[in-house]
């Protein structure tokens, strides 16, 4: 998911420019993404079908751009949707990804997933309300410990997740379709990247 959507994001892209970009986000770190398996994962969602390779001569260098497919697009759509409104309990990893991404989404869509999302933190945590005070007296204190912070998380959540949609409706934050409502640094790649971009649709239309 994170792949195809940085691809989506940025493309037509170079595999350097996609894997130091996941590495500004700290993939590694949260997502257990391995810098060098990038480039095997790109060949992977190629083959797929899920990404197009061309392969060009820029400045006399051969370089391998991608951009998505529309079945790769069709994909990431379902992997963020599925994402975005699954709630695990206790790992929100792929959560925080399908969230890095919702810009690819346009507002209404990304509204509904949320939507859903809100009803299935609110399901969750009443059921593991009822657990821990089911269990309260049969199993070990340490473990009902545990259970009220995982609790706690998921409240904390769900009241963040009200102001975020509050944020989508009002327009505050922006998504596919709408003006850009913050810009990188001057001095941040992104700048390159995007001058590299032009560069390669050019080449693309040639």
């Amino acid at each position: 998911m994170l792949l195809l959507g940085a691809v989506a994001l940025f493309e037509p892209v170079n595999g350097y420019q996609i894997r130091r970009e996941l590495m500004s986000w700290q993939v590694d770190q949260w997502a257990n993404i391995n810098p060098g398996s990038i480039y095997h994962a790109l060949t992977s969602l190629t083959e797929k079908g899920h990404l197009t390779r061309h392969d060009l001569v820029d400045n006399g260098r051969p370089v391998a751009v991608y951009e998505i497919s529309a079945g790769g697009r069709t994909e990431l759509e379902r992997l963020v949707a599925r994402s975005m409104e699954t709630v695990d309990a206790y790992n929100g990893v792929s959560f925080y990804a399908a969230f890095s991404l919702m810009l690819l989404l346009e507002r209404p869509a990304a509204t509904r997933h949320l939507s859903v999302r809100l009803k299935n933190l609110e399901r969750t945590i009443k059921e593991l309300d009822a657990a821990a005070r089911v269990n309260a007296s049969m199993a070990p204190p340490h473990a009902i410990a545990a259970l009220h912070l995982q609790l706690d998380k998921l409240r904390t959540e769900r009241a963040w997740l009200v102001e975020v949609l509050d944020d989508v409706r009002s327009g505050k934050l922006s998504f596919a379709g709408d003006a850009p409502d913050w810009a990188p640094a001057d001095d941040d790649p992104g700048w390159q990247m995007d001058a590299d971009r032009k560069r390669y649709r050019e080449m693309l239309r040639g």
